[in-house]
């Protein structure tokens, strides 16, 4: 099984979790699910263990994978915290940046802009996953590093399902633009202020992503 088929089977799972085609509480099977992708019950397991970690099911003894309802205030919340995080590293990125660093933050940057050209938001998702991780690392700060991807991680549903809301793909490439700018000249305030909006989601932000959970 290959590692993007692999991704695929996750995702699909992923997305019936957030559209609410599997209910919170619900069990999963793995046959079931197996038969219904296609696949044999090994991915499954694999995909189903990826998605305990970031909170969307719980594995439990003699019952298997339950579906998990975090609810809004709760992802909220986790995005509040990221928005800080994020934050800090590109202060700490602006400050530090190497010669390495600017490279892999300029190629991940383009590979956006291609994703975002081509209105694919899966792939903008997995292109702009690998740009803020060039940030993180570019922080050069291995303790923040691990807990901004950890909790990037258990937001991967929510910040690939966010990037479906209508425009919001072309507005996040735009923001990425500004971040990269602001990081370049060594503008830590900027780059601060620009990834806390970039990453937090508020108001409209905030109501289209519940709306689309809601609606998929």
């Amino acid at each position: 099984m290959s590692e993007n088929v692999g991704r695929w089977l996750r995702d699909e799972i992923e997305n019936a979790i957030l559209s609410y085609e599997f209910a919170p509480g619900e069990r999963l099977d793995e046959t079931v699910l197996a038969n219904r992708f296609g696949v044999s019950r090994t991915p499954v397991r694999e995909a189903l263990m990826q998605l305990d970690a970031i909170g969307l099911i719980e594995i439990r003894p003699r019952r298997g994978a339950i579906v998990i309802d975090p609810g809004p205030h709760r992802i909220y919340e986790m995005f509040e915290v990221m928005a800080e995080l994020e934050g800090l590293a590109g202060s700490l990125a602006a400050r530090r940046l190497d010669k390495a660093s600017r490279e892999a933050i300029t190629a991940t940057h383009s590979r956006c802009e291609q994703s975002a050209a081509a209105g694919d938001s899966d792939a903008y998702y997995y292109d702009n996953e690998e740009f803020h991780k060039a940030i993180y690392a570019a922080s050069r700060s291995d303790f923040l590093q691990e807990h901004c991807v950890q909790l990037h991680r258990r937001l991967r549903p929510y910040r690939r399902l966010q990037l479906r809301v209508r425009n919001r793909l072309s507005t996040s490439f735009l923001e990425h633009c500004a971040i990269v700018d602001a990081i370049f000249t060594g503008d830590g305030d900027e780059a601060r202020r620009l990834l806390r909006t970039h990453v937090g989601i508020q108001g409209e932000r905030f109501s289209d992503l519940v709306a689309s959970m809601a609606t998929r």
